[in-house]
C-alpha cells in the first residue's frame, strides 16, 4: 500500500469505545491518526477485525466522523462479522486501509444544501454536515428509518443543520411513511444548490429523479460488495453512462445524472 500523504496505507488502529447507539447499530471509536488527519467527507476504510484469522477479507465502513486523531464508524449488525465486531472491546488492536474511494463534493459558490439519508445512509453524512457548516452551508436535512429507534445521529444533526425532518416507517417519530416524500418537499422549499443523498438504492433512484426534475446536482453513495477495496476484483460495479465504474476507487460518490437507474426498483421503507 502507498503511504504518501493523503493516499491509501494500513494503519494499526487502537479501540477507543464501541457502543450501542441505536437498534442493532453500533458505533465504534478508532485511534487512528494517520487515516483521521487524511480522510474526506464520503470516504472510506476497510477495516481487519484483527482477532479472529478466518477473517481473510476485510470489512469496508464509510467514516461518520474523524475528530483529532480518532475515527468514528456507524455499523449495523447483520452477520458473522459485524457480531464479532460488536464484541470489540476498548484497547483492542486492528488496522485499516485507508482513506479509500472518493467522497462528497462541494460545489464552488453553494450556499444552500439538502442532505437526504435513509436508515445507515445517515453514517457517511456526519462529516459532511460538519464540513457544510465549516463553510457556512445552510442545511437542510431529511432522514428517514424504519422507527424512531434506528435514527442516527439526531444530536449532531439538529446541532449542525438549519433544518432537519425525519420519517419513520411506523410513524413514531415525524412524518409517518417515506423520507422520499420530505426530500420533495424540502427540495421545493429550501431551494438548494446541491443535493446529497445515501441510503436504499431505490431511495437514491427516486432522490436522483426529483433533482433531475428541478435541475438541481445530486450526488449519491452507493454501497456495493466492496472484496478488496482498491478496484482489483471488480465486484463492486456500478453501471454508468460512460461504462462500468468501481465503487471503491471511482465512487462510492457518484454524480446521480451519470448512474445507470435500474428502473424496475420500487420505493421501499427507510
Amino acid at each position: 500500500m502507498c503511504d504518501q500523504e493523503g493516499s491509501p496505507a494500513i494503519e494499526p488502529v487502537v479501540v477507543v469505545s464501541n457502543e450501542r447507539v441505536a437498534t442493532s447499530v453500533c458505533r465504534i471509536v478508532l485511534d487512528a491518526p494517520r487515516t483521521a488527519a487524511t480522510v474526506e467527507p464520503g470516504q472510506f476504510v476497510h477495516l481487519r477485525i484483527a482477532r479472529h484469522a478466518d477473517f481473510i477479507l476485510r470489512r469496508p465502513f464509510s467514516v461518520h466522523r474523524a475528530r483529532g486523531e480518532r475515527l468514528e464508524i456507524l455499523y449495523q449488525v447483520v452477520g458473522r462479522g459485524t457480531r464479532v465486531l460488536e464484541d470489540a472491546r476498548s484497547g483492542d488492536v486492528m488496522d485499516v486501509i485507508g482513506p479509500l474511494g472518493h467522497g462528497w463534493r462541494i460545489p464552488e459558490g453553494t450556499s444552500r444544501a439538502l442532505v437526504v439519508a435513509g436508515g445507515l445512509g445517515a453514517a457517511p453524512m456526519g462529516m459532511l454536515v460538519e464540513r457544510l457548516a465549516e463553510r457556512g452551508v445552510q442545511v437542510a436535512l431529511a432522514q428517514g428509518a424504519p422507527s424512531a429507534g434506528r435514527l442516527l445521529a439526531r444530536d449532531l444533526f439538529d446541532s449542525l443543520c438549519r433544518k432537519s425532518v425525519v420519517a419513520t416507517d411506523d410513524g413514531s417519530a415525524g412524518t409517518c411513511g417515506f423520507v422520499t416524500v420530505l426530500s420533495a418537499e424540502l427540495l421545493d422549499r429550501e431551494q438548494p444548490d446541491v443535493v446529497y443523498a445515501c441510503g436504499p438504492e431505490p431511495m437514491q433512484r427516486i432522490v436522483a429523479g426529483q433533482c433531475a426534475g428541478a435541475g438541481v446536482p445530486c450526488q449519491v453513495s452507493l454501497e456495493r460488495l466492496m472484496a478488496c477495496g482498491v478496484g482489483a476484483c471488480l465486484s463492486c460495479v456500478v453501471d454508468t453512462h460512460d461504462g462500468l465504474k468501481r465503487a471503491c476507487v471511482d465512487g462510492p460518490v457518484f454524480d446521480a445524472a451519470d448512474v445507470v437507474w435500474d428502473s424496475g426498483d420500487e420505493p421501499e421503507a427507510v
